[in-house]
């Protein structure tokens, strides 16, 4: 991680006025003590308003925002043409969220700096996708995050239809198509199914825990690929 990133993330970290150790600074990001000690003080000397010491732990109060964000051109190109595809290809609240992101971003970026995100001439349109469609998407990303077991009627590609119990591991975007990357439970392994064949899903109140064997590192070291 940059140090710039680090100082940002301690930023974000004390932020609400919660009493925060070292200790715990350091665990989050994977830094020794030492270095957060340095970081602090390196913030308290740009007039961030952090208080506490070593050994007792830090603060910081509310009211306190970070100066604009700074970002290359080719960064830029990056947030701006991302946002745009996920608002074109994704499910109905990822378009929304890509949109607010957007618009907060271009609320803190200097006059200069907003103009060539506004200059970015990269779009994506997407008339293959449905509100039907947008809604699994959002449906199953929601099940992802809470890790909860789903219920598909899935149509295969000769034209049968198969019930599972799978739980969801990642949403996959391969242009144009969506795949949901799963855990079986009916055949007990890795499976992938295509967003458009699911013909009905449920989403169900039983949650799953990550077990050895049946998590996404555990299929993207099975496929010998990393994310």
């Amino acid at each position: 991680m940059r140090r710039a990133d680090r100082l940002f993330q301690i930023v974000q970290c004390l932020r609400g006025g919660r009493l925060t150790t070292a200790a715990q600074l350091a665990e989050r990001l994977e830094v020794s003590e030492r270095t957060i000690y340095r970081d602090i003080v390196d913030l308290q000397g740009t007039g961030v308003p952090v208080e506490g010491e070593a050994g007792f732990g830090y603060v910081m109060h509310d009211g306190f925002d970070l100066p604009p964000l700074m970002f290359t051109n080719d960064e830029i190109t990056a947030l701006v043409a991302g946002a745009r595809l996920l608002q074109a290809w994704g499910g109905i609240e990822m378009a929304r969220s890509a949109e607010e992101a957007l618009v907060k971003i271009d609320a803190v970026l200097p006059e200069a700096v907003r103009a060539r995100a506004q200059a970015v001439r990269i779009h994506a349109m997407a008339p293959e996708m449905s509100d039907d469609l947008r809604i699994r998407l959002d449906g199953i990303d929601h099940a992802i995050n809470e890790r909860h077991l789903m219920r598909i009627v899935y149509h295969r590609e000769d034209g049968t239809e198969s019930e599972r119990a799978v739980r969801p591991l990642a949403l996959w975007f391969w242009g144009k198509v969506w795949t949901l990357v799963s855990w079986c439970e009916l055949r007990t392994d890795f499976r992938m199914f295509r967003v458009d064949r699911i013909q009905s899903m449920e989403e169900l109140d039983e949650r799953f825990r990550h077990e050895r064997g049946k998590t996404l590192s555990d299929y993207f070291e099975q496929v010998g690929h990393a994310p």
